[in-house]
């Protein structure tokens, strides 16, 4: 998958809204998006009036890069959607949502996705007791996702448990720091995305 070599707060500074890609860091003083809340490059504090395409466009490529996710996983996410009784756009959320490493992020274990997604790559956890080391997995509800036994002494992650302890999950997930573990509840819905995303744009989109 291609991946994206820039620095990654210029992808913040480009949406113009924070897409939490550095973990901590975009929460502390040091954040691109307060300091220097403007487009990159040497126009971009001349910010054109995008045309109806420019902001579908912009809405996709924000969505993706919150996520983490290149163009053709992307729309095999969409065509997913598409294919799922419901909203297309809220069904897209949900499968994003529904991520391994996104899941792995949310429950505290990862300050970022990016981190999140490296220790899934490196097998550092488990979902029902058995090893699985694809990012893109896609949790179901009872899903138990924990690290596995031979990984706990993985000082990052415990340290990540710790300062994550007294901040809440999302509600369709639970959590156990303790066995540093969490349960899928349920599916996220619509009102648990906690990112400013119009979704019903990316729609339009990819349905001209």
């Amino acid at each position: 998958m291609a991946r994206y070599k820039d620095e990654q707060c210029r992808r913040c500074r480009r949406e113009g809204q924070k897409l939490f890609l550095k973990g901590e860091r975009c929460f502390s003083d040091k954040c691109s998006i307060s300091r220097r809340n403007y487009a990159p490059g040497d126009h971009g504090q001349k910010r054109a009036k995008l045309s109806e395409y420019g902001t579908q466009l912009r809405e996709k490529q924000k969505t993706k890069a919150y996520y983490g996710v290149g163009e053709k996983q992307f729309r095999k996410y969409f065509e997913m959607a598409s294919n799922k009784k419901g909203v297309t756009g809220e069904n897209l959320l949900q499968l994003l949502e529904s991520r391994l490493d996104n899941v792995v992020y949310r429950l505290g274990y990862g300050t970022s996705r990016a981190q999140a997604r490296q220790f899934v790559n490196h097998a550092q956890f488990e979902v029902n007791g058995k090893k699985v080391n694809i990012p893109s997995y896609i949790v179901k509800p009872g899903d138990v996702i924990s690290v596995r036994e031979s990984k706990k002494d993985n000082g990052t992650i415990k340290i990540n448990a710790e300062e994550s302890s007294k901040r809440p999950v999302p509600s369709w997930l639970e959590r156990d720091t303790e066995k540093l573990s969490g349960k899928v509840i349920r599916l996220a819905s619509r009102e648990d995305i906690d990112i400013a995303i119009e979704e019903h744009l990316i729609v339009e989109l990819y349905s001209k």
